[in-house]
């Protein structure tokens, strides 16, 4: 359920943002179509820009401007097009969840550049797509409309935005202010510097919002909740480990000096109280989901030479013949310009060259096979067993929806097994996984090795692998099945950077009852993501590995 407040703050967030557009540069908004997103994006008139719809599969032509087909073919002279970046505006981007990384590159560049745009993302995603990183880094403020209902809608009075903006820059900016900024966003975690300078901004549109003539305590609290809440990577603790300097002898202390002093020493409690205020509960489960997700590209779908054709891309130059497919609008535009010097009398009409064609391209999207590794060996194999068997009927219940496979693997005595063969069968899956063996050593670099040819087979298939490894780390079993801790460990060393050089995913899943330092280094070695989750039942285990690989 939402906060009541939270219509209240993304007001307060879209008017902040029309006073100074191209210093907040933008707001995240995620919600879902409805009347509460449709209301708010009616307040969007009272940015200072014209709205500029966008969509994520804008071509660069649109951005940028280029060839004007029809205007050339009808004056026979080439006419060039504005594109929506050439002037400034409000980039209303939505599906911001679906934008592609080139599109999110033009856009993150169009803002850092001087033309004075901002960005207003409307992200419809679920909880593993969002607005990317390079686009959300830029916007000041996040609002997340999920939960808010029709009734939580208080009009609220327009504010003069027209004279805060005026009055925006009569108002000063000290250092002392942008320093209690940097050193809270430091207790926060946030190592971006975007985040301090965004709070100080919000700060200063919102005293010009009040007419005030300088920055107040209250401004900085707001605006810092607003910018830096949705930003944070630790949880504070508002401790400091600042010793009291000592106090001047009486003889050369000057009450009107520290008067002075302490006017302009704002209270960091109530910043940190304030950002504290807003940070969500599952704040460390959130984040550990995040850095797992962070570089990840063999999400299902994912953007490779794969088992299936996905979006358009640019059409390209060109031979027709293997299936081709010419794409006509390309090949005009690129045959448009020739036209004046191809005509000739005895050839009247559009002429087109073989330089000319171009070929309709598109993705190729690859399905993913979630390969699971588990160690089925010791006292506790049981238990391990039912929470891996949980998990994969979780997410295969997802699997439909995401185009995922899912394998099972499990190490034990001497050796490793397939389990279950890459499916997306729920009742395959139940029937296979009723009774599983345990017991016996743990051979981790068998397992792996299992892991590694079936990644194999399903690049070979057209599958995006991706593997998650459940073990207590207690390797003891080497490669040729002897017993031999210490060839154990640099067998399952070396499949770890086999599996690494075939360009495998991973998510190492730490089952011990505390971490283990070994199977961090591990995943260090096999590129992928270490996450301790010492007694996870089967619906954490399977939250954990769909955040952090979706």
């Amino acid at each position: 359920m939402a906060d009541p407040a939270t219509w209240t703050r993304a007001q307060l967030a879209l008017h902040l943002l029309a006073v100074d557009p191209s210093g907040l540069g933008g707001l995240h908004l995620r919600g879902r179509v409805g009347p509460v997103r449709d209301t708010f994006v009616a307040l969007l008139p009272c940015l200072p820009l014209p709205l500029k719809p966008l969509h994520p599969t804008l071509s660069d032509e649109a951005l940028f401007g280029g060839l004007d087909l029809s205007a050339t073919l009808a004056a026979g002279q080439i006419v060039q097009s504005r594109g929506l970046l050439a002037d400034p505006g409000a980039l209303v981007l939505a599906m911001a969840e679906r934008t592609t990384p080139q599109l999110a590159a033009r856009l993150a560049a169009a803002l850092d550049g001087s033309v004075g745009h901002c960005l207003i993302g409307l992200d419809e995603g679920t909880e593993d797509e969002a607005l990317p990183t390079a686009l959300a880094e830029r916007c000041a403020f996040f609002i997340d409309l999920d939960g808010v209902a029709l009734g939580d809608l208080e009009a609220s009075r327009a504010p003069d935005l027209k004279a805060a903006r005026a009055h925006l820059r009569t108002i000063p900016i000290t250092a002392d202010h942008l320093t209690q900024l940097a050193i809270l966003s430091l207790q926060l975690g946030i190592d971006s510097l975007r985040a301090p300078l965004f709070a100080l901004r919000a700060a200063r549109a919102l005293a010009a919002l009040e007419r005030a003539d300088a920055i107040s305590p209250d401004h900085l609290a707001a605006a810092a909740a607003l910018t830096l809440a949705h930003r944070a990577t630790q949880l504070p603790t508002g401790e400091q480990d600042q010793t009291e300097p000592p106090d001047p002898p009486e003889d050369q202390s000057d009450p009107g000096e520290s008067k002075n002093e302490d006017e302009l020493t704002l209270p960091e409690d109530l910043l940190l109280e304030a950002v504290r205020a807003l940070l969500p509960t599952d704040l460390l489960a959130t984040l550990a989901a995040r850095k797992a997700r962070t570089g990840k590209g063999s999400g299902s779908g994912a953007a490779t030479k794969g088992n299936r054709r996905g979006r358009p891309l640019p059409a390209r130059a060109g031979r027709l013949g293997n299936g081709a497919r010419i794409d006509i609008v390309a090949t005009l535009r690129a045959a448009a310009p020739w036209q004046t010097i191809r005509a000739t009398p005895d050839r009247p009409g559009l002429q087109i060259r073989p330089a000319d064609i171009r070929l309709k391209r598109f993705e190729d999207r690859s399905d993913r096979l979630l390969i699971f590794a588990v160690d089925a060996s010791g006292s506790s194999a049981l238990a391990r067993l039912a929470e891996a068997k949980g998990a994969v009927e979780l997410l295969l219940a997802q699997a439909y929806a995401r185009r995922d496979h899912v394998a099972l693997v499990a190490f034990r005595g001497k050796g490793a097994e397939l389990l279950l063969p890459p499916t997306r069968s729920l009742v395959q899956t139940k029937r296979r996984l009723a009774a599983l063996p345990g017991g016996g050593g743990t051979p981790l670099a068998a397992g792996l090795k299992a892991a590694l040819e079936q990644a194999d087979h399903a690049r070979r298939r057209g599958l995006t692998p991706t593997i998650a490894l459940l073990t207590d780390g207690r390797a003891n079993v080497a490669l040729d099945g002897t017993g031999d801790r210490a060839q154990a460990a640099l067998d399952a060393t070396a499949m770890a950077q086999a599996l690494r050089a075939a360009g495998a995913d991973a998510l190492v899943i730490d089952t011990g009852n505390r971490p283990e330092p070994w199977l961090a280094s591990l995943a260090a070695t096999l590129g992928g993501t270490y996450l301790p989750l010492p007694r996870a039942d089967a619906k954490r285990l399977s939250a954990a590995v769909a955040a952090a690989l979706n």
